[in-house]
């Protein structure tokens, strides 16, 4: 690297940016946007480039101060864990021109990195060149079973981008095409893969079926008690705690207190063998525009009502803004997911391996519902009602566990008698 004479100072060394281990069962991530170019100036800890991986998408920050002197690896690339991505040196560096963009050209990735996607057929172009082309257009293509010769590519170089490959699968052609849009086409009848998340997400789901043997239970309960303390409660808690009042921790502290109760529901079979876990890890499921992460609240049985509230509403904010720590999107134990919020009366989730159990939430209606008092006298009333459906691994809990826990599940939440303060 070229560098200026004054920043030829003794102990000076350039900083390696490196592709972040995002959860210890993860060992490599996507590249989806620079958010620097080479040459620019950046701060300690400020945002530098978003990843894709299969827990978390997230933006990575600059680990020191200085300049942005070269890029290694460019948008769309998929590289492994602590391989080098970037350098960022002391001010008065001068960038590699090589790569001054990250749209620019097409860097040497490290060997480990080429060595992920598989291969296609064919790795020369017509005339005998060799075909340019990024680790992500790579794995689009086998996934196809696409000829990268017959793709035109328009980045540097004849490099095939992204686009190129998704317009070629979109039009069904081998002929050349004219400039890459900016955006994949949409068509009623186009072809368009997978994006990274979604694929991992498909494959995650396939795997859980095939590993357990998935039995639901579903459970209607009466929340009346809860949704009247919640608009009692609601100005005054957002008030004290800064975080509005939702029903989510109403939910997952009756959660937290039936798991306690049956352990079983909370554990994991692995290896054989039945693994108790000593705390609830509990996930929460939020909804992304490009697919599903599951942020983790650690030791949820030691939070207070107040507790729960703020980590849900920070987990869910900054799993929405990619701002969520490595390990903050894995190691749960059981998971809560809000179909109902789109309005659904209840769905039938599938397991987050390797949990045992996972509880989706229905759509929350008032209803007509027949009341019986201490007489035997009936009565129609209205009440607010709403559908939990458990989904469990029946290897390791049978229903009558399942029951338990949800007759507990429920009584806590019509019996509501905890402190929210």
């Amino acid at each position: 690297m070229q560098r200026a004479p004054e920043a030829r100072k003794e102990g000076l060394m350039p900083t390696d940016v490196v592709m972040p281990q995002m959860g210890e069962s993860i060992f490599e991530g996507t590249i989806t946007k620079w958010l620097k170019k080479t040459g620019d100036v950046v701060e300690k800890d400020e945002p530098l480039f978003e990843i894709s991986t299969d827990k978390v998408d997230a933006e990575i920050p600059a680990p020191i101060a200085g300049v942005l002197t070269e890029i290694k690896a460019l948008e769309g690339a998929t590289v492994d864990i602590n391989t080098v991505v970037a350098i960022i040196s002391e001010p008065g560096t001068i960038p590699v021109t090589a790569v001054a963009s990250p749209q620019a050209t097409e860097p040497q990735p490290a060997p480990q990195a080429q060595s992920a996607p598989p291969q296609v057929p064919q790795a020369q172009g017509s005339e005998g060149r060799p075909i340019r082309s990024s680790p992500l257009v790579r794995r689009i293509a086998s996934e196809h079973n696409v000829d990268l010769a017959q793709v035109s590519g328009t980045g540097s170089e004849g490099r095939i981008t992204k686009e190129d490959i998704l317009r070629h699968l979109s039009q069904g052609s081998s002929a050349k095409t004219p400039a890459a849009p900016q955006v994949p086409p949409k068509m009623p009848d186009g072809i368009v893969p997978l994006t990274r998340m979604r694929a991992i997400i498909a494959q995650r789901m396939v795997e859980s079926l095939q590993t357990s043997p998935h039995a639901h239970t579903v459970y209607k309960v009466d929340m009346t008690r809860v949704v009247r303390l919640r608009e009692r409660e609601r100005a005054g808690f957002e008030q004290r705690h800064g975080v509005k009042l939702t029903y989510m921790p109403f939910i997952a502290a009756a959660a937290v207190q039936a798991l306690g109760k049956f352990p079983i529901v909370n554990a994991s079979l692995i290896d054989g063998a039945i693994h108790y876990h000593p705390n609830i890890h509990l996930g929460i499921a939020v909804a992304l525009e490009s697919g599903l992460i599951v942020p983790v609240i650690r030791q949820a049985e030691a939070h207070s009502f107040a507790d729960l509230a703020r980590a849900i509403n920070d987990l869910a904010l900054r799993a929405r803004t990619k701002k969520l720590n490595p390990d903050e999107a894995s190691g749960s134990t059981f998971t809560l997911t809000n179909s109902g919020v789109f309005g659904g009366e209840y769905g039938t989730p599938i397991i987050n391996q390797p949990e045992s159990a996972i509880l989706a939430i229905g759509g929350l209606r008032k209803e007509p519902v027949v009341l019986t008092d201490a007489e035997c006298n009936d009565a129609i009333a209205i009440r607010s009602m709403q559908y939990y459906c458990l989904g469990f691994d029946h290897r390791t809990i049978d229903g009558a566990d399942a029951g338990k826990f949800m007759l507990e599940f429920k009584n806590a939440l019509e019996n509501w008698d905890k402190q929210i303060n």
